[in-house]
This record gives C-alpha cells, structure tokens and sequence, in this order.
C-alpha cells in the first residue's frame, strides 16, 4: 500500500454544503477534519434558528370569573404577539354591536350599547375553520342596574315628588345608549330636591339609593305608561323602557299624587296632587269583620266601571255596579258607590266615596300614586 502525501490529506477533508440538491459552497477543515471558526458560526446559527411560535391568547379583561362587571366596559383580549390580520378577531356573546381595534399584542372591543345587568358574556378566539380551542374562550357577567341610578330617572322623568340634577360636569348625555347604560351601573353624582307641599308621612318612605315605597309607586306608574302590567318591580324590560324615556325625555303626563284614607271620625279621603291639597271627601271604609287593609299599597289597577262581585259577611252574593274605580290592595279600592250616608264604616275593605267626589278623585289617582290607610 502506497503512503498518501499530506497534500493529499488536505484536500480529503474538503466538505460540501448542499441546500435542495445543488451545491452551495465549500466548507474547509482545518487540523483533525473541523471546520474553520466563520464556518462553525454559520452552522450554529443554522441550527438554533427560531421555530414559528403558535399565536395564543394570554389574557382577557374582564378576566375569567369576574362577577359585578359594567355591561358598558372595554373588553381586552392579549395574545403573545401581534394578532395577524389574517387571524380572525375575538368573538363576543350575546352579541352587541361594537368595533374592535387592533394595537400591538392586544385587540379591544368598545361595545356602542353595552351588556344589560346580570348578563353572562363569552369571550372566545377561533381558529380558521371556526372551532376554539380549550383556553381560547373565558367569560365574566355583568352587575345589576343600581337601584341610586334608578332613584335618578324616575325623578328625572316625574315619576317621584322630587327633582335630580347632575352635578357640574357629571350631565349624562342622554341621547347616548352607551353613556345612559354605563350610568346605570354607575350612576352620576347628583343632587335630589324634593318638591314641597306634601304631608310628612310621604317623606318618611323614601331611602335613597335602596328599594322603597316611594320607588314601588314610581315604578309602577311608569309600567302602566309604557305599556306594562303593572307590579312595582324593575325588570329589565322596564330598565330598557326607561333608559329610552330618559334619552328621549319622555316624562310622566300625569303629575304626582298622594292620598290618605284617615280611618278617624269622621272617615275622610285627602289627595296632594303636584304638591298641593287638591282633594278631601268623606268617606267609608270597611266593617270590622272585612276591614280596608291598614298600611301605604300603590294604585295597580284602573276602571271606570265595573260590577263588582263577591260574598256578603251572612254568605249571600252581591253584583254591585261601581264607577271611578282604582285598585290599591287585592280588592280594595278607591270607587264610587251610592250609599245613605259617608263617614264611617261600611264597605266591605273599600274607600267608598260619593258620586261627584269619586268622579273628581279618578284623575288625579293615576298608576302608582301611593294610598295610605290610616288604622
């Protein structure tokens, strides 16, 4: 065997590169068969390039969870880089109208009305065909309405014998949806001033900023203007009725009314209406074996006629024709019915009144007026 000359072991440690078949370069070794040091770095380059990191989402705010959020709130959804603009956008239910816009690693979704109290909202990323992925969705849910804020329209619209007015600088833009949804989980600072002229126990049912009296009335008047049965209750439905009354100032046509039925001798009816004596009248109340309930009930039901039907206190049936009739608690109600005399005890739970008072009360008891029975 012939010995190889060191010219020869020199050019035997010549290596070749090659990319998608075709040749690219010559890479020399030096001493012992390694590469020479530029060479070696390109190589190490080559191999600890950076993999395609998949897109995820790393965090949504509100975060997953949160409870007592206000529907009106930006939602941030934060990915771990930029989100492509070919990647589809976050997804948000129950859908609202909104625009989302894309700053960075995070899209924002500003909703133009908002989420209604007590709402559970999906936050979710798809992916291209649709489908999403476990730890691609969260979801939070939205506060109640605050019971300050409802205070604030019902005074604002005439439905409460006071005003209310926004402190400097805190005016709600009524015409806004968004804005008038964000005050009503947050209501603005303001002001209530109370209209005068009304007797004390009036006053002595408000609370401001919990459910009362005053606010059962108020509600209930406000349903039977807007075409709801009438229960003194706050439903969203109403909510969204009232937040429309508030943007297009739609306020109570009615005035605001409070009676008294005085069970004293002699028995009378008094009304303040629009915070002046307006209306008093004898009246009869009920026998002690079916007594007109003591206590203040809202007005919830109004007819100008009716028979009215039910059992004598000996078991025998009456069909009774009445006239200028409003229902204040279960049976009992304000009407007119021909009787001898008034004063004193004789309905069976009612607040009876003569023809021509009855006819004069009817209007300036509208839905909601607040009827105090004295014991």
């Amino acid at each position: 065997m012939r010995s190889i000359s060191r010219t020869t072991v020199a050019w035997a440690s010549i290596g070749v590169i090659a990319v998608g078949g075709g040749v690219t370069g010559i890479v020399l070794a030096t001493g012992g068969g390694h590469p020479a040091p530029h060479v070696a770095d390109h190589l190490a380059s080559k191999q600890t390039a950076p993999r395609p990191v998949p897109l995820r989402m790393l965090s949504v705010s509100p975060a997953d969870g949160t409870r007592n959020v206000d529907g009106a709130d930006i939602i941030t959804v934060t990915f771990n880089e930029p989100l492509p603009a070919s990647a589809p956008l976050p997804q948000v239910s129950p859908t609202v109208t909104g625009t989302w816009q894309r700053e960075g690693d995070t899209v924002t979704f500003t909703p133009s009305t908002g989420f209604v109290a007590h709402t559970q909202v999906r936050v979710s990323v798809p992916t291209a065909d649709g489908t999403v992925r476990s730890g691609y969705e969260s979801s939070f849910t939205t506060a109640g309405y605050s019971t300050l804020r409802l205070q604030q329209l019902l005074a604002q619209l005439g439905y409460l014998p006071m005003s209310w007015h926004p402190d400097l600088g805190a005016a709600i833009d009524n015409g806004s949806a968004t804005a008038q949804l964000a005050a009503a989980y947050t209501p603005p600072p303001g002001t209530f001033s109370w209209q005068g002229g009304y007797p004390k126990e009036l006053y002595s049912f408000w609370h401001r900023g919990s459910d009362n009296l005053l606010d059962k009335g108020a509600i209930t008047g406000f349903e039977a203007d807007h075409g709801f049965t009438p229960n003194g209750v706050a439903s969203p439905a109403v909510w969204a009725a009232l937040l429309k009354a508030a943007a297009a100032g739609d306020k109570n046509p009615h005035g605001y009314s409070y009676a008294i039925a005085d069970q004293g001798s002699p028995e009378t009816l008094t009304i303040w209406h629009d915070g002046r004596y307006a209306f008093n009248s004898l009246t009869n109340t009920g026998i002690s074996i079916d007594p007109t309930p003591v206590g203040t009930f809202p007005v919830y039901l109004k007819l100008p006629y009716q028979v009215m039907q039910g059992t004598n206190p000996d078991g025998s049936s009456y069909a009774d024709p009445v006239q200028w009739v409003s229902y204040f608690s279960g049976g009992s109600a304000v009407h007119y019915i021909s009787r001898g005399s008034y004063g004193y005890p004789q309905s069976l739970g009612c607040v009876e009144l003569p023809y021509n008072a009855a006819e004069q009360a009817y209007p300036i008891l509208p839905y909601g007026t607040l009827v105090t029975v004295t014991p």
